[in-house]
C-alpha cells in the first residue's frame, strides 16, 4: 500500500524555520511529482510548491508567489522522502500543511504554527 507519512511540524517565531517531511512506503515515490498544500483555518487548502520526479527533469522545482525565496521543496529518493524546508516565517504562514504524490495521494497533514 502506497501511503504518506509528514512530520517535522510545530511552533516556530517569525523569522525562524521548520523542515517539514513527507515520507513515502513504498519506492513508486520516485516516480512521483510531489506537491506541497496548506490550508489556513477558514481558508481553502492552497499549493505551495512542488517538485519534479528525478527522471525526467532533474528535481525541478516551482513554488507559489507567497512562498518564493523563502521555501525550499526538495527530495531523496533514496529516502522515499520529500521535503519543504521554510525559512523566514511569517505569521500568514500558520496553517496544516500537505503532501501529496503523483497528483492523488494525500498524506495526513501537519500542523504548523507561527507566532510572533
Amino acid at each position: 500500500q502506497f501511503q504518506l507519512v509528514e512530520s517535522g511540524g510545530g511552533s516556530a517565531q517569525v523569522g525562524g524555520s521548520l523542515k517539514l517531511s513527507c515520507a513515502a512506503s513504498r519506492s513508486t515515490f520516485t516516480r512521483c511529482e510531489m506537491d506541497w498544500f496548506r490550508q489556513a483555518p477558514g481558508k481553502e487548502r492552497e499549493w505551495v510548491g512542488k517538485i519534479s520526479s528525478a527522471p525526467r527533469s532533474a528535481g525541478t522545482t516551482t513554488y507559489a508567489d507567497s512562498v518564493k525565496g523563502r521555501f525550499t521543496v526538495s527530495r531523496d529518493n533514496a529516502k522515499n522522502t520529500a521535503y519543504l524546508r521554510m525559512n523566514y516565517l511569517k505569521i500568514e504562514d500558520t496553517a496544516v500543511y500537505y503532501c501529496r504524490a503523483c497528483g492523488f495521494l494525500w498524506g495526513q497533514g501537519t500542523q504548523v504554527n507561527v507566532s510572533s
